[in-house]
């Protein structure tokens, strides 16, 4: 590629000392040419070093080799020529969205006047959708909007480039996919230079020009850089159905799957799992008992008219209403829709948490009521005893549902499910000391051990990067296939919710959710993330569900209109 860069990296190196002395490389001889009005996005693994790459290139810290040219001239701090957007707002609580937008007005230009200060600050505050929230305080804005004030205050100081440090990676999925617009109008209409650091491959393809994938820490390097030749506009739904877009998908994943070969997401155990069955806390009414009955497999898990209501202010608020689902015994089921639309209500109500307003839960002819070991929960944040080990942590739960097994089976079940979730060697790791990553391991491993009759998951991968969060897919469907634990899996991510299933159940937003519409996943087990890509089947099952949420994705009256 022949063109004049705006920004040149040459061999760009950075290293970290440590408290003990010790120092670890972050970044390894970077390069990369950006030519003006390129929008490039910087994919990579969690802790492979994007946000000291976006900080080195903004001028924040200096790298120890090599060097960071803008048009030819060597960086030298920071300066207004780039905007930097961070994943969390900095915004400052006591000030209006217009003061925060004009505090870098102020700084940058001091040479126009105020008229024009305040005219500027209007335009990029109008640019991003939020003329209507100009004297409005952070404290009275979601997140998103919180999100859109910090590229405000960005655009407002005119920059040649725009460096977005992961801006969306907190925010919920509707969310983020409105702030992606945004970005994408904003880059029509700016016709800036644009570095997104992300770790959602569908993020980087909708909005980049070109994707630069960095290897895995420490010592991250630029491996790959793929051209995004799927042609603007890019629409979602349409891009799903373009087989450029799909086969430059699977290459990237593979190349990424190719990059995390090495890491180890699943183990074999040393020590075989005990037949020993958990003690029954919550058993069967008398008469079942009486009457011998079989195991269920139909209709093992029942739904029936579910209904939440809340009291609130102004009254009462029905969240979910007529929610009627069976499943049978060992299906995997996702359940999919917008924020508030009611998902982790039914969640909860399944777990015994939640009071249930009408209808009723019956799993294994029982009616639920209240909480048990009988219903494992992983929910987003890990839960663990900071001050516990990975072993210990599991064993609290081993110990009640196994009162009656002897110490070293116990011991035995624990083992088994910690090496099964790739923990063999973290076993005596505090939790406190773990990567997020780590400690959901551990809960999964802990939910798994208590054999349940339920396992009920929370967006339990969430909080994860785009990448880690495929390492515990993978390790959760293997545990699965070996269980076959009835399961029910709240999820924002499309591609979670058909990788896992065996039905993804959409709901329509709240109040008054319900469900919308039920998708049959006729894909063989055991599923395998390369192979899913490759089968006919996955991009139609992809379509329907993104086509479900584009349906509902301004609330239940823009279906109706």
């Amino acid at each position: 590629m022949t063109f004049q860069p705006i920004l040149s990296l040459r061999n760009v190196s950075k290293s970290y000392r440590g408290k003990t002395g010790g120092t670890t490389p972050v970044l390894d001889g970077i390069d990369l040419d950006v030519r003006e009005g390129e929008f490039i996005a910087v994919l990579g693994f969690s802790g492979a070093g994007k946000t000291t790459l976006i900080s080195a290139i903004a001028g924040l810290l200096a790298p120890d080799s090599g060097e960071i040219l803008l048009h030819g001239e060597p960086v030298d701090g920071p300066g207004k020529d780039r905007g930097l957007v961070f994943q969390s707002y900095s915004l400052f609580p006591w000030l209006t969205v217009k003061q925060n937008v004009a505090l870098a007005v102020d700084a940058v230009h001091k040479d126009r006047s105020a008229a024009e200060r305040a005219a500027l600050v209007r335009q990029k505050v109008e640019l991003v959708g939020l003329g209507h929230a100009m004297e409005r305080m952070p404290a009275q804005l979601s997140g998103g909007m919180r999100q859109r004030v910090a590229v405000a205050r960005a655009l407002a100081m005119e920059p040649e480039i725009l460096l977005l440090d992961e801006p969306l990676s907190a925010l919920d999925a509707l969310t983020r996919a409105k702030l992606q617009d945004e970005i994408e109008r904003i880059r029509e209409e700016e016709k800036r230079t644009i570095i997104l650091v992300t770790n959602d491959v569908d993020e980087a393809l909708l909005l980049a020009d070109r994707v630069a994938v960095l290897t895995p820490a420490p010592a991250a390097r630029i491996g790959r850089i793929f051209d995004v030749d799927v042609p603007r506009p890019r629409g979602r739904e349409a891009m799903n159905d373009d087989p450029a877009f799909q086969a430059l998908r699977k290459r990237i994943v593979d190349f990424l799957g190719s990059l995390n070969a090495g890491n180890g997401s699943m183990g074999e155990s040393a020590v075989d799992l005990p037949d020993v069955s958990p003690l029954d806390l919550a058993p069967p009414p008398q008469a079942y008992r009486e009457a011998a009955r079989s195991a269920v497999e139909q209709r093992y898990l029942e739904f029936y008219k579910l209904r939440k209501v809340y009291p609130t202010p102004k009254g009462p608020l029905t969240v979910v209403e007529d929610f009627n689902l069976l499943m049978d015994r060992g299906e995997f089921v996702s359940l999919i829709g917008h924020s508030g639309c009611g998902k982790s209500t039914v969640l909860t109500m399944a777990a015994g948490l939640n009071g249930i307003s009408g209808g009723g839960i019956v799993l294994d002819n029982r009616e639920i009521d209240v909480a048990g070991p009988d219903k494992a929960v992983v929910f987003q944040a890990p839960s663990l005893m900071p001050w516990l080990t990975a072993r210990e942590n599991v064993a609290l739960g081993v110990e009640r549902v196994y009162p009656h097994a002897g110490k070293s089976e116990r011991r035995d079940i624990v083992d088994y499910y910690l090496d099964r979730v790739g923990l063999a060697d973290a076993k005596e790791k505090l939790a406190a000391e773990m990567s997020n990553g780590m400690r959901q391991r551990v809960g999964i491993a802990r939910a798994f051990a208590l054999s349940p009759r339920l396992l009920l998951l929370d967006e339990p991968f969430g909080m994860l990067d785009s990448l880690t969060r495929w390492d515990l897919q993978d390790v959760l469907v293997e545990t699965w296939n070996r269980t076959k634990v009835t399961a029910i899996m709240v999820t924002h991510d499309v591609d979670e919710a058909i990788l896992l299933a065996d039905r993804v159940v959409m709901m329509t937003n709240g109040p008054n959710a319900t469900i919308g519409k039920i998708l049959d996943v006729d894909l063989p087990r055991p599923r395998d993330r390369k192979a899913l890509l490759d089968h006919p089947k996955f991009y139609q099952y992809r379509q329907e569900v993104l086509h479900f949420l584009a349906e509902y994705d301004h609330g239940p009256e823009a279906k109706a209109a």
